[in-house]
């Protein structure tokens, strides 16, 4: 975590928390870079990963806007993971209501390096795979992207989600044990 202040250590969550509720854009950029994956993860686990992107930032923008009507500073992590949730399932209500072209459902993956050929076959796989993750239900979906596509670890989950260490561990062998047989009836490895 980076240091906000000048002088002593770093606060804690709810002490940065309090810091940007009075609206310390240093404080702020702080708990974007703590918890940008973990949103990322959540709006993945059911968007296409551009919409997971813009979704992402919207989802930042609104919530320094509202943080100071945030009445418990500790409840942030719940607070951001549940606008998260609510975010990606009124962008599905909206997209049912006007539907995408398929271009618009190929997620943009970057994929510096590779040929144009390589590049096109690590997206379609990407997108099956996720496609695959997403038979899952939430629990192990949200948990296997945070670790699998987020590469948080299992106590990096529990901290930001609220879930405790326990239950990460598992969601994420359950969520494995049910998806490698997707995978494998996918044809996928």
């Amino acid at each position: 975590m980076e240091q906000v202040s000048t002088t002593g250590p770093p606060p804690d969550l709810a002490g940065l928390v309090q810091l940007a509720q009075r609206g310390d854009r240093a404080a702020f950029a702080t708990l974007y870079a703590d918890f940008a994956a973990v949103v990322h993860g959540i709006l993945l686990a059911r968007c296409g990963a551009g919409e997971a992107d813009d979704l992402t930032q919207e989802l930042f923008m609104r919530a320094f806007e509202q943080l100071p009507e945030l009445r418990e500073p500790a409840a942030f992590p719940g607070w951001l993971c549940a606008a998260a949730r609510n975010a990606s399932i009124d962008h599905l209500r909206a997209r049912r209501r006007h539907p995408r072209t398929s271009a618009d459902a190929l997620p943009e993956l970057s994929d510096r390096g590779a040929t144009p050929v390589e590049a096109a076959t690590n997206r379609d796989l990407a997108a099956a795979v996720l496609a695959c993750v997403r038979k899952l239900p939430e629990a192990y979906r949200e948990t296997l992207v945070l670790r699998l596509v987020e590469g948080l670890s299992g106590p990096q989950i529990a901290d930001r989600t609220g879930l405790t260490h326990g239950s990460v561990r598992v969601n994420l062998t359950r969520g494995m044990a049910l998806l490698r047989p997707i995978l494998a009836e996918a044809g996928l490895p």
